[in-house]
């Protein structure tokens, strides 16, 4: 049985997950995607010194969760390039951002109010990525949980996840940047996300797939719209973790014994003052030890 069979959303749900997300909710992804990929570093300096890279880059940010799950399922990545609608239209997202005059299209699209209906039209794509990354999966592995949600996971947070590639390609090398060390909101919840629908998709959670995509999307737009709206980058998802994570994995700062000593040691043996020298001998011992030797010379 549905858990939201009993509220007056069924066909509101529906409606909403059939709701077409191009070129409307596709344009605000492609939008917010290279307004992010602007706020980078040298990012503006590189698409006058290097229009091909900033391009390619903004086609990462825009396609990158598409080229990696194909790759996870073998197939073509390049394949969602087949859709010149699609291409054109990050392509033109790109060339507004980076070069209109006077920045004017860049200046309105990131002006606060306009900047938080974009970004909640992108959690709605990022959230249909997500269940058709599962589905699509499902599909091709019947039974393998693990293949949906890493699919899933990909479709929803790609971007984030091939950060250091698309930085290779601004000439940036940053390792401790990786994505899955320190893993972003959106990262978090795609992956959270995946699970939820991975579970729907094996008839283990009581929720049709419209219902999962229509509160998974309001619970990503109102954690999105806020978070931007006051700039944090607090994750939602910590109070849980912090009650959670402590028991399931341990401390961060609690270590094996054995490992604490060995990596103490070399330090102890350091800061130990060296052994005192041995006592001066006295006339009376250096005199016998003379005599000692005199005696076995003579035998």
């Amino acid at each position: 049985m549905d858990l939201a069979e009993a509220l007056p959303l069924g066909e509101l749900a529906a409606a909403f997950a059939a709701l077409p997300v191009f070129p409307l909710f596709d344009t605000a992804y492609f939008i917010i995607s290279v307004l992010y990929l602007k706020y980078e570093p040298g990012a503006v300096e590189m698409s006058r010194k290097s229009p091909f890279a900033s391009w390619l880059c903004a086609m990462l940010h825009c396609f990158g969760s598409y080229i990696l799950a194909d790759l996870l399922l073998g197939e073509a990545p390049m394949g969602h390039f087949s859709h010149n609608s699609s291409v054109i239209l990050a392509t033109a997202v790109w060339y507004l951002i980076f070069f209109c005059p006077m920045n004017l299209f860049y200046k309105c699209v990131s002006f606060l109010p306009v900047k938080l209906i974009f970004v909640a039209m992108k959690e709605v794509v990022r959230v249909r990525k997500i269940a058709a990354g599962v589905h699509h999966a499902h599909h091709l592995y019947h039974h393998g949980w693990f293949v949906m949600m890493a699919t899933g996971w990909v479709k929803g947070s790609g971007v984030a996840l091939m950060s250091n590639f698309e930085q290779l390609l601004r000439g940036v090398w940053k390792p401790e940047t990786n994505e899955i060390l320190h893993m972003s909101f959106p990262t978090k919840a795609s992956l959270y996300g995946t699970v939820l629908f991975t579970l729907q998709q094996t008839h283990w959670l009581p929720i049709s797939e419209a219902n999962l995509i229509f509160f998974f999307t309001m619970f990503m737009i109102v954690c999105k719209v806020f978070m931007t709206a006051t700039h944090s980058h607090a994750s939602p998802f910590a109070p849980l973790e912090n009650l959670i994570c402590p028991f399931l994995f341990g401390s961060a700062s609690s270590g094996h014994p054995s490992h604490h000593h060995d990596h103490h040691g070399a330090s102890h043996e350091v800061s130990h003052p060296p052994p005192p020298p041995p006592p001066a001998k006295s006339k009376e011992e250096l005199n016998e030890g003379t005599r000692k030797r005199k005696a076995k010379k003579a035998e």
